[in-house]
């Protein structure tokens, strides 16, 4: 994307509304723009860093077995009056009436739909396990929006639902979904640590939360600083397997890590002095096993292997995708800006033409520019060097290749990372190289 042809309107001045850093860095990096409260509009850059987390979200829900669909936004009411949580949700659920009267409301969530579809459709032991996800807009009017993207009224989520024909295959399902999060955490460049945590209004009697630690987190934690010391994925787990997947669940739970709900003073006081952590943190994720709740009060069974029914066990997954956005930024930012991992970033590198007009630096830019059009932000403006410095950093890009035109007569490049500030003079070649790691 050439910049001088784009669509991507920074601010020099931080907006007086905007109350925590990521909040002030979407809206001066040009990320969203809000349309009432608590609700934004995604403007280029930010949906594509949108769209980069979803797809990270996704390819890791496949990769254990996981099935997409899309449900609509509007639900009947109907559905959650079999669950009996429609007059027990409270004021957070959007209710409305069609021109006929019926009542319907915007979803906070899905387990009323989801089950409905899933007590529709399968009817025997042998079709089970299922687990399916989507990834949806979803509404809760929050009382008092704020935070920007971090506490929104509308937002982008991915929730995913198991069913199992017992408790043990609830449980394993759980535990797949847990590595599918740690995996996709890790991708995301971020890290995340599993919590014990309330359930909420989604009910149930196993939760973690997935926190990643932020001083302007909503949430006290209390965890083992020797988690951070572990590396969870380098030995690997055979999604297929009970044992495998039980063992990597008690390897990930064996140190402490609690929200505030759940802490125990007990247990906190066993863990050495030395590696107690205390703080707030960004939930990120959410996981719950919850039984039959949905399926008994939905009247949901199917045949099991006596051919009497069974009530199908289910579990709710659910990760904040927009939410996310503000999350990474808070965790990884600095003075000047944005500081994106890699594999979110809107754009992967910027390239800087400090002379435009010059066949030399032409020359090279558009070179490099074209070596990754897709990933690459081209910064052909005519505005001082400065200035493109500055909306360089602010914007995030992990990589800038910077021309100017004794070097793009030597065929030089300046290559700087953003994540660690270090600048380097490079050939073209290895500017080149570079780029092609990408891919």
């Amino acid at each position: 994307m050439r910049l001088s042809r784009s669509f991507l309107p920074t601010l020099k001045e931080t907006p007086a509304d905007a109350q925590i850093v990521s909040h002030r860095l979407m809206l001066r990096a040009g990320l969203v723009r809000q349309t009432s409260s608590g609700i934004y509009a995604w403007l280029p850059a930010g949906l594509r860093v949108l769209r980069n987390i979803a797809q990270i979200v996704r390819e890791e829900q496949d990769a254990v077995g996981a099935q997409e669909v899309l449900m609509p936004t509007l639900q009947s009411a109907e559905l959650w009056k079999r669950s009996g949580r429609y007059d027990a949700y409270g004021p957070e659920m959007l209710r409305i009436k069609d021109r006929h009267e019926r009542d319907l409301l915007y979803g906070p969530t899905n387990e009323e739909m989801i089950t409905d579809l899933f007590g529709q459709s399968v009817k025997s032991y042998r079709e089970l396990p299922q687990m399916l996800y989507h990834i949806q807009w979803k509404f809760r009017d929050e009382v008092r929006p704020r935070f920007g993207v971090m506490r929104g009224r509308e937002f982008l989520m991915k929730d995913a639902y198991s069913f199992d024909l017992d408790h043990a295959g609830a449980v394993a399902s759980y535990h797949r979904m847990m590595l599918a999060y740690l995996r996709t955490f890790q991708r995301l460049g971020v890290k995340a640590i599993p919590m014990v945590a309330d359930t909420g209004p989604i009910g149930g009697d196993l939760s973690h939360e997935f926190i990643i630690l932020a001083p302007t987190g909503e949430s006290g934690v209390f965890y083992d600083g020797a988690f951070e010391d572990q590396d969870w994925l380098s030995e690997p787990v055979d999604i297929a397997d009970r044992g495998s997947l039980g063992g990597f669940f008690q390897r990930m739970t064996s140190f402490y890590a609690a929200t505030d709900e759940k802490h125990d003073d007990t247990a906190w006081a066993g863990v050495p002095a030395g590696r107690r952590r205390e703080g707030r943190g960004i939930e990120v994720g959410h996981i719950f096993y919850f039984g039959t709740k949905y399926t008994a009060s939905m009247g949901i069974t199917v045949s099991g292997p006596d051919g009497q029914p069974v009530t199908p066990e289910m579990g709710s997954y659910g990760i904040g995708v927009s939410r996310l956005v503000g999350a990474i930024i808070e965790a990884s930012h600095d003075e000047a800006g944005i500081v994106w991992p890699e594999s979110v970033a809107p754009f992967k590198g910027v390239v800087i033409n400090l002379k435009p007009g010059d066949a030399a630096c032409d020359a090279l830019c558009e070179r490099l520019y074209g070596a990754a059009p897709q990933q690459m932000l081209y910064d052909d403006r005519a505005d001082r060097a400065g200035v493109k410095f500055n909306d360089a950093d602010l914007m995030g890009h992990p990589w800038q290749f910077v021309v100017g035109p004794r070097g793009a007569v030597s065929g030089m490049v300046e290559l700087k990372c953003r994540a660690t500030g270090e600048k380097r003079e490079v050939s073209a070649d290895e500017a080149f190289a570079q780029i092609a790691a990408w891919n």
